[in-house]
């Protein structure tokens, strides 16, 4: 094993604890209902910055398409 093999595990649950809480809960099923809609969330729509600040979405689209999504305001 190499201790970088973990990271991205714990970066995901290190956001996931930042980003909902599960008190609301009140069954076993609606936390894991919870749960996968975080990591739907986490996996096709959260933006990230090494993603040309794109969600996985919005980048697959743009690499096949070649048509970035959002718009770019020129700077002066």
């Amino acid at each position: 094993g190499n201790c970088w093999d973990n990271a991205p595990i714990e970066s995901f649950f290190g956001h996931m604890k930042d980003e909902f809480n599960l008190v609301d809960c009140k069954t076993f099923e609606e936390a894991v209902n919870e749960i996968d809609d975080y990591m739907d969330y986490y996996n096709n729509d959260r933006y990230q910055w090494e993603l040309a600040k794109l969600s996985p979405r919005e980048y697959y689209a743009y690499v096949t398409t070649d048509v970035y999504p959002l718009k770019i305001t020129p700077t002066k």
